[in-house]
């Protein structure tokens, strides 16, 4: 008998119940939620039939229900499936799209599957940040850049452009990232700062800055950390120092960026005996 995980996790900050199913041999019978579905499928060849539609969904595809609509799915080859989902309440998505659109309603998605999706990618990241229970506002970030492609690609909702240039905005927030990036900092304060709204800021900071407002918050944290290990700094000290939520975060966040852990890169400056070194090659 294959190994099954049922996993239901609640996300306070951005208000969604993240799914997963692991090893999962059941059929579902035709059935609707009142919410809406945002689901991918990790492994595993599924018949779905969604309002009288008929698909085959595979590794990769991402399926979206909305509220009310009737869907059942059922196991074609005796493969096990491995699926996750995000389940956003329509109150909570009506606001999502009155954050990015400048409208409040709820959207009808019409695309039921999305074939060999690039936003499955995005998805299980955010997924993975849920059930992780990460703090950092990148869950909030990438959320609302998530919504606002399945809503211009796949949805009834016209986005809005916006052309304003937005420099002074951008400095400010630049600044304040500068100045406060050891402490734990959300797009709420941005949004505070600037008068814009989240969505608007996160895609106009990208769009000047060439990177998200938190690849350049992790960036500054890992800049700074660098000059901290410079000096001899305990990678543990330097951790909390930052604003890194933990040591574990911190060294995969730096191995990622600088290419060595931050014990290795340390050590490159500084000897086991605490003099300074000033070659990148040594123990």
């Amino acid at each position: 008998m294959s190994h099954e995980l049922r996993e239901i996790r609640f996300d306070a900050d951005l208000r969604v119940e993240a799914y997963r199913f692991e090893g999962i041999m059941q059929n579902f019978p035709n059935h609707f939620h009142d919410y809406y579905v945002i689901g991918f499928i990790e492994q595993g060849k599924r018949h779905v039939i969604c309002n009288n539609e008929e698909f085959i969904v595979n590794s990769g595809d991402v399926v979206i229900f909305n509220p009310h609509d009737p869907h059942a799915c059922a196991q074609i080859d005796g493969r096990s499936l491995d699926y996750r989902s995000l389940n956003i309440q329509p109150e909570v998505m009506r606001q999502y799209v009155m954050e990015i659109t400048g409208t409040a309603r709820f959207p009808r998605f019409t695309k039921v599957v999305i074939y060999h999706s690039e936003l499955a990618d995005s998805l299980r990241d955010l997924h993975r940040m849920i059930c992780d229970e990460q703090p950092d506002f990148k869950k909030e970030e990438l959320m609302m850049l998530l919504i606002e492609q399945l809503l211009t690609d796949y949805s009834d909702v016209e986005t809005l452009g916006h052309d304003r240039e937005l420099s002074a905005e951008i400095i400010a927030v630049s600044a304040y990232i500068d100045a406060n990036y050891m402490r734990n900092i959300k797009l709420d304060q941005f949004s505070q700062l600037t008068g814009l709204s989240k969505y608007y800021l996160v895609r106009s900071f990208t769009r000047e800055k060439g990177i998200s407002p938190y690849s350049y918050l992790e960036t500054t944290r890992i800049n700074n950390a660098k000059r901290l290990l410079e000096s001899g700094v305990s990678p543990s000290e330097v951790a909390f120092l930052c604003g890194f939520s933990d040591q574990s975060h911190f060294t995969k966040f730096f191995k990622k960026l600088i290419g060595l852990t931050p014990k290795q890169y340390m050590r490159v400056f500084v000897s086991e005996q605490g003099s300074r070194r000033f070659t990148l090659y040594g123990g």
